[in-house]
């Protein structure tokens, strides 16, 4: 990955450590797998727990919005986390991200409450649908994106759940603008997913 940060909870960086979790890793693998040849530049806001803050998230999704990575911009955000509480500094800089034309892809488990970023204008939600084989997307209730999440259905071992099925949507995204697909922001984006979904109305459980 290009130009890893590690952001810290009050809101500063270093370089981005070794991947201990793992979560990072298995991200960056389903968007590869998806879109081979895709350069990834990594902002880290774990470290020995899946636990971050909103300083945490806001810092790294302002530093992606504004980096250049081998002098191209970055296309696609994913964000494979999400806070249960609506925080002023998040949502500022999921706000100026919209804003700028950024693609921002959160997950948005299918259980539960409102979730952020991913309830925030303008970010497409992602959550796992276990009816979505690999190549296979879902349209669920408020615009939701459902694609595959590392289900048990789908055959998969290891991490699963809104985490992959944003990594999966974020890959989706990938590939097509590597295709020679263009958006101009996540609206259009999210609605080039909802056309070509497979599935409609509410997941199969199978996928947190």
């Amino acid at each position: 990955m290009a130009g890893g940060r590690l952001f810290l909870p009050d809101g500063t960086w270093i370089s981005a450590r070794p991947d201990r979790l793992g979560h990072g890793t298995a991200v960056a693998e389903v968007i590869r797998k998806a879109a081979p040849g895709v350069q990834l530049v990594h902002a880290q806001v774990f470290q020995d727990r899946p636990v971050t803050t909103a300083i945490q998230v806001a810092s790294a999704l302002e530093w992606l919005s504004g980096q250049k990575a081998d002098r191209q911009e970055i296309d696609v955000i994913c964000l494979s986390l999400g806070l249960a509480a609506d925080r002023a500094p998040l949502r500022r800089a999921a706000t100026e991200a919209v804003r700028a034309g950024m693609i921002v892809v959160s997950a948005y488990p299918a259980r539960g409450g409102p979730c952020y970023p991913a309830s925030y204008p303008g970010i497409i939600p992602a959550s796992g649908d276990a009816r979505c084989d690999w190549d296979s997307l879902s349209l669920l209730e408020d615009g939701v994106i459902g694609a595959w999440c590392g289900s048990p259905e789908q055959g998969h071992e290891g991490q699963g759940g809104a985490s992959m099925a944003a990594a999966r949507v974020a890959g989706h995204l990938a590939a097509r603008l590597l295709a020679g697909a263009a958006y101009k922001d996540g609206a259009a984006a999210r609605m080039a997913l909802g056309e070509a979904a497979r599935f409609l109305g509410a997941e199969r459980r199978g996928c947190a």
